[in-house]
């Protein structure tokens, strides 16, 4: 795209209405941008808070699809629901994004790239969901070069109260989730129990000769507790648990793609989390300490199928472990001189990660074996501060130290100031941060090997490492006696990306392979969000993303990264507690491995795979305080969009259903 072309994409977006949830709302607050509770509005960094309040508003019961419309976020899920799903922040691999639950690092260790399947997570018992883009690994360490999402769970409070929601749709699908919450004294709980079934799609696209009309189902079985005791006002213990198990069917990506009607993922993942969190000295200073465990277990089978061309036969095993111990701390500081709002905080954190992987498969009667036993250790210390002066401009900055067993240290940081210039309605945001992607175990110590190919695993590589900036202006505009009438923002951003861990083929003979420090990523961009509130009765929520990602050495495009992207999300409330909510994203043209109509990779391999449209509809009416009906309509027009190249999107569905809330 043009210099003129880009300009005239910004300020078009910017002139249009965008994500509501977003950065934009003066009294959301976030924990996770500074591990300081502070106002949005105060925080350097692009920032989305989606709440269970528009989890329901737009009919969101998976992770994937709460983080669909969320600027500078790419979702692509190789399927439906249960499939494996990346996430991609503003440009960055999918392993660049680190993920949360309540503050803990949940990447998957026995994961080939360290990072995170989104498509397995449903949202019964998720409060709400915090998006961080930018390189926060001067917070959170490897994995956050492109961002950090932190799913938090539910936490009772207040009077008892029993939440059920019972729906059931076509085609043959159905949910059920009850959570009982509050508190009695000294104590607080919420228990969740949750069950999603789908009997699916076939996601072989429709255009394909090898097309069978497979579906491919989903199963989601959820339990979750947090139970809280506080001994003494501001000190509380509490623990949280959580397990969840899905199955999945999907289709095989192979020579020719295969509409299998045996290929399974059962995924299984057991967390847990043990802690005490205090604020002492009349809140001067707040304190947690917490130790956590996740147990992840993947488990892919195959049986043979006579039809299928590829002779596939697959029983893989992969499972992770990771226990995590912090210490973190925030001291507040007294006003002094012009300053205000000024905290430090500190905090150490140790991380034990383990992986063990069993493949045994078959492909065209040929064996392919791997397999893997490997650990790594991580010991880290950080410490920021921010501050206010003269009310109008917030400093923040930070500095994190890690100490991984398989490479050495990674010295990380990040520096951001806001600007409020109230005169113009305006604040202006501007960061700066470096970030490192530490190798994974299967990069480390992986083997595998298949007819007279091998691939051995590289104990020597470094760590990736990234630095990153983005600025921009942010307007919040009150008018017709609507003091959030409309906020208009938009934000540069550019990452460069070196030493990236990268797949090559070893001389003479080029039959074995392993992984080395060669590649190199340059990425920027543009996002635009406007928020419209012209009505009590109306809002307007609009994303524009602009993304040039490439392949610093060849300047070849980075796969699976759409230059544009958008969405947009009307919320009409024509009548009290009836609501209705229509939501439309575009994802534009991207760089992909691409299948023709019989099935078969490309003579050329990759190229530019088609853009889509997806439109989803969602109305809820409340009537009285305790039920609410809904129905959710999902890619209601039917589209054939392929997020990955080679594998359709679920296709049109309705689910009608009951919210009930007894106290």
């Amino acid at each position: 795209m043009s210099k003129s072309g880009l300009f005239g994409c910004f300020l078009a977006a910017s002139l249009l209405p965008v994500a509501a949830w977003a950065d934009t709302t003066v009294d959301l607050t976030t924990v996770t941008a500074t591990r300081i509770p502070d106002p949005v509005t105060k925080v350097a960094a692009g920032v989305s808070i989606i709440t269970r309040k528009d989890f329901q508003k737009r009919g969101y019961t998976t992770l994937a699809q709460a983080l669909s419309a969320v600027p500078g976020l790419g979702v692509v899920q190789s399927g439906g629901s249960g499939a494996q799903t990346s996430v991609f922040i503003r440009g960055t691999n999918s392993e660049d994004v680190l993920v949360l639950v309540d503050g803990v690092p949940v990447n998957d260790p026995s994961e080939a790239n360290g990072a995170f399947n989104f498509g397995d997570y449903t949202l019964s018992d998720v409060a709400r969901i915090e998006v961080v883009r930018g390189a926060m690994s001067g917070l959170y360490g490897s994995n956050a070069i492109g961002g950090v999402i932190n799913i938090i769970t539910l936490r009772g409070a207040g009077r008892p109260k029993a939440s059920v929601t019972l729906a059931g749709g076509f085609p043959s699908q159905g949910q059920a989730s009850a959570t009982v919450s509050g508190s009695s004294g000294k104590f607080d709980y919420a228990l969740t129990g949750a069950l999603d079934e789908e009997s699916g799609f076939d996601y072989t696209p429709k255009r394909m000769s090898v097309y069978a009309g497979v579906k491919d189902p989903f199963r989601s079985q959820l339990a979750s507790v947090n139970l809280g005791y506080t001994p003494v006002p501001g000190t509380r213990f509490y623990v949280v648990g959580r397990a969840q198990q899905t199955t999945a069917g999907f289709p095989d990506l192979g020579y020719p793609i295969y509409d299998d009607p045996n290929n399974y993922d059962k995924n299984t993942n057991y967390f847990g989390k043990l802690g005490v969190a205090s604020n002492l000295f009349n809140g001067w200073l707040s304190t947690e300490l917490f130790a956590a465990r996740l147990d992840n277990t993947l488990h892919n089978t195959n049986l043979l199928d006579a039809a299928d061309p590829n002779q596939v036969q697959a029983d893989e095993v992969y499972h992770g472990t990771r226990t995590d111990v912090q210490w973190n701390n925030t001291v507040h500081l007294p006003y002094v001189g012009r300053t205000s709002d000024s905290a430090v905080q500190f905090g150490a954190e140790y991380i034990n990660d383990t992986a063990h992987e069993r493949v045994n498969d078959a492909y065209y009667g040929s064996p392919f074996v791997a397999h893997m036993g490997a650990s790594q250790h991580t010991w880290a210390g950080h410490a920021g501060a921010q501050t206010t002066l003269l009310r109008r401009l917030t400093l923040t900055g930070v500095l994190r130290d890690d100490a991984v067993s398989s490479f050495g240290n990674a010295l990380t940081w990040r520096v951001g100031g806001v600007l409020a210039v109230p005169e113009a309605d305006m604040r202006l945001k501007a960061s700066y941060g470096t970030g490192f992607l530490a190798p994974s175990l299967y990069d480390l110590y992986g083997q595998n090997s298949s007819g007279g190919y091998t691939y051995q695993g590289n104990p020597k590589l470094k760590a990736e490492y990234s630095s990153s900036f983005e600025i921009g202006p942010q307007f919040d505009i009150p008018a017709f006696g609507q003091g959030d009438f409309a906020s208009i923002s938009a934000t540069y951003f550019q990452s460069d990306i070196r030493d990236l861990i990268t797949y090559v083929s070893l001389p003479p003979n080029y039959t074995s392979s392993t992984e080395r420090n060669i590649g190199q990523a340059r990425i920027k961009g543009v996002e635009t969000e406007v928020v419209l509130n012209p009505t009590p009765w109306l809002s307007a929520d609009f994303t524009y993303t602009y993304t040039n990602a490439i392949d610093a050495r060849t300047r070849a495009a980075l796969l699976r990264r759409p230059q544009n992207a958008g969405s947009a999300t009307l919320t009409f409330t024509p009548a009290p507690g009836f609501s209705i909510t229509p939501q439309v994203q575009y994802v534009g043209r991207f760089s992909d491995y691409l299948y023709d109509n019989n099935g078969y990779p490309i003579a050329a391999g990759t190229g530019s795979s088609r853009p889509g449209t997806i439109v989803n509809l969602n109305a809820s009416y409340r009537l009285d305080d305790k039920f609410t009906l809904f129905a959710t309509g999902k890619n209601i027009l039917g589209s054939n969009f392929e997020p990955v190249n080679g594998l359709q999107m679920p296709g049109a569905s309705v689910l009608l259903g009951v919210r009930a809330t007894i106290q």
